[in-house]
């Protein structure tokens, strides 16, 4: 047996088994060492496996040689490699960057179980993408929700634990639903393997169960992902956590929901129930547009800069919500495009708030004003990955909005008004990130304000500054270059398209 046919199992192994080593270790350079190497390891194992999976072909690795219903099955395509890519490159990355920012916010004496649980974070997100067991899913998720948890809880201020009790709460009712949508599943097929769920559903004859389930495992997934009116929890969590976890997770935690969300209801709903596709494509689009123009505008009033980010996000979770609800390859393939192009943006701006934060204590626009002057580098990094949030042409976030405004318009009539919609929302982006670049270069009284706090403000140091040019580079790169991640959201569409009906 080959080491490369064991990859998807490594995938998961490697970051689990590290966790455990990196807690014992009471050092936390040899802790943070240990960590890296994994979430590094890691990333080398996406790469191979995306080597793999690229031609079009699927990785099933039956644990222990058993394969299902009896056994459990890894499962790995390329919608699956690429938010592999996604988890661990920015696991990876922001590793990298954030030493100096978690030994400020985390201290020095709790580094090791942080950084474990770190580790148990990767490995659940990881373990959720190439799971092909729908409960197995469930066991993956609960061990990087709880890991999250802890994670978002390591904030400096006392505010994290309100936010984590909301993150906790919600997170338990959607796994709960979730879990109860599987159940429901199991009893009416006898089985948990995704593959065999899309088979026996068919020989199922009381549909009103089928429904009820599918509903359970989709506002359970909702609240996962956060999607709009479900995303109470997102703000707080991402405005209280430690700046590199918010790098971290605002560029995977809610694609990974997303992604178990959309599998689920393609592979194995919408081939089941009659006309099921325009029942999520009814649900879905209304949300989707809700929740980017509410993301927008809210995004646009607020005055904490993480807040503003959050706030982002839901409209950026809306734009992927669209894609998939024009049930079109066009529009799924734009859908996962804006996964991979908006984890490059939002990795690259929450970098340079960590940046920012080694510099102050509060992340208010009032306290920024005039910053730039003193750290340029990390304010020009700020909005260049804002041009590509933005979706100026020339960056990645272009490359997926210009491929959601042409799924758009396979639409006709109805399509037209949601270009409008798309350009609409995109001119509101331009206006909340105008105002933070407006007040953090040409505001006045910030720095003198930092001064009489404790001393002058300085450049943040080189080394998280070289990784979040890195990032901000790679939205231009993607920007210009963007056939590998085309060919796996094209190559992907594909392959869910064909198991509608």
């Amino acid at each position: 047996m080959s080491l490369a046919s064991q990859l998807p199992a490594l995938q998961v192994a490697v970051p689990m088994l590290t966790a455990p080593l990196v807690a014992l270790l009471r050092d936390s350079h040899l802790s943070w060492a240990a960590a890296f190497a994994a979430s590094a390891m890691s990333f080398v194992l996406a790469i191979a496996i995306t080597g793999q999976v690229i031609g079009g072909e699927t990785l099933v690795y039956h644990m222990g040689g058993w394969a299902p219903p009896f056994g459990i099955s890894l499962y790995i395509d390329e919608l699956s490699a690429l938010l592999l890519l996604i988890i661990t490159g920015a696991a990876t990355l922001t590793l990298l960057a954030g030493r100096g920012s978690l030994e400020e916010q985390v201290g020095e004496a709790r580094m090791p179980l942080f950084l474990a649980a770190w580790l148990l974070t990767l490995a659940g997100l990881a373990g959720i993408v190439v799971s092909g067991d729908a409960f197995n899913i469930f066991v993956f998720m609960e061990i990087s929700s709880l890991a999250t948890y802890i994670l978002v809880s390591g904030g400096p201020q006392r505010r994290a634990l309100t936010a984590v009790f909301k993150y906790l709460i919600t997170g338990t009712v959607g796994a709960t639903f979730y879990l109860i949508g599987v159940g429901m599943v199991y009893m009416m097929t006898g089985t948990l393997n995704i593959a065999d769920m899309e088979v026996r559903l068919a020989e199922v004859s009381d549909r009103n169960v089928v429904y009820v389930a599918a509903g359970f495992i989709t506002i359970g997934l909702a609240l996962k992902a956060a999607i709009f009116p479900l995303h109470a929890w997102m703000p707080n969590a991402y405005t209280f956590a430690p700046h590199i976890v918010t790098a971290f997770i605002a560029a995977c935690s809610t694609k990974v929901s997303l992604y178990v969300l959309l599998r689920l209801d393609f592979f194995v709903f919408q081939k089941n129930l009659v006309d099921h596709e325009l029942q999520f494509a009814y649900l879905l689009m209304p949300l989707a547009v809700i929740g980017i123009l509410y993301g927008s505008i809210a995004a646009i009033f607020e005055q904490n800069l993480k807040r503003i980010l959050a706030f982002s996000s839901v409209a950026q979770i809306g734009y992927i919500l669209l894609g998939a609800s024009l049930i079109s390859v066009a529009g799924f393939t734009a859908a996962v495009l804006h996964f991979f192009n908006h984890a490059l943006a939002k990795t690259a701006l929450f970098l340079a708030v960590a940046c920012l934060g080694l510099q102050f204590a509060k992340m208010r626009l009032e306290d920024l004003r005039g910053v730039g002057r003193s750290m340029p580098w990390t304010l020009a990094a700020f909005a260049g990955a804002g041009l590509s949030l933005i979706g100026v042409p020339g960056t990645a976030g272009f490359v997926s909005k210009w491929a959601l405004i042409g799924a758009a318009m396979e639409k006709g009539a109805p399509g037209a008004a949601l270009v409008a919609l798309i350009l609409f929302s995109s001119l509101l982006a331009v206006v909340y990130v105008w105002r933070i670049v407006e007040v953090t270069w040409f505001g006045h009284g910030g720095e003198q304000a930092k001064a009489a706090g404790g001393g002058p403000i300085t450049e943040a140091p080189l080394w998280i500054l070289t990784m979040t040019w890195v990032a901000v580079l790679a939205n231009f790169w993607f920007g210009f270059d963007s056939s590998l991640p085309m060919q796996l959201a094209s190559s992907s569409a594909e392959e869910f398209l064909r198991h509608q009906p």
